[in-house]
């Protein structure tokens, strides 16, 4: 495994990758805090430079969809939400409840939550476009504020200013 950093709007986010494509993405804070392994090795080869050029594209509000190889791990049941997640359209939201009727599993809503928490590539699969039945934000992995930023971006379609943009240090 291998891995990069890099600055976002929204934070420094931690990406992750094997040999077969992309396996994780952290967020600076929340509940999904990824640190580097000891055993992974800090570069940044093609894939990663790729997958950096794909999520400032997306930041600056030009990206919609990303077209990177994807390789998240989880249980068959898992896997089948991380795949639900991926037909959610950019600027859309969905339920839990929506999620768990599209795999077949209607009665499983707190198990569709639970796997879409432990999505291990937020943003290029976009967990933060499931809100609640209410239509309120809940349970985002990386803070309801990033969650609110990530969807007002897809809404307004204008780009996600950094932080630090325009500051004098």
């Amino acid at each position: 495994m291998y891995y990069t950093s890099m600055s976002t709007p929204i934070g420094e986010l931690l990406l992750v990758a094997g040999g077969t494509g992309l396996t994780a993405i952290g967020f600076p804070a929340g509940k999904r805090v990824l640190s580097p392994d000891a055993a992974w090795e800090r570069r940044s080869d093609a894939l990663l430079r790729q997958t950096e050029t794909q999520l400032s594209e997306y930041f600056a509000g030009i990206r919609r969809e990303f077209d990177l190889p994807l390789a998240p791990t989880g249980t068959p049941f898992q896997l089948a939400v991380l795949e639900a997640l991926q037909t959610i359209a950019y600027g859309g939201t969905c339920s839990y409840a929506y999620l768990a009727r599209q795999i077949e599993r209607p009665a499983a809503v707190r198990a569709v939550g639970a796997a879409s928490g432990r999505n291990p590539l937020p943003i290029v699969i976009p967990c933060h476009r499931v809100i609640g039945s209410s239509g309120k934000l809940v349970g985002f992995g990386g803070g309801l504020e990033t969650q609110r930023r990530l969807l007002t971006l897809e809404g307004s379609g204008q780009p996600l200013q950094h932080p630090l943009a325009g500051l004098e240090r």
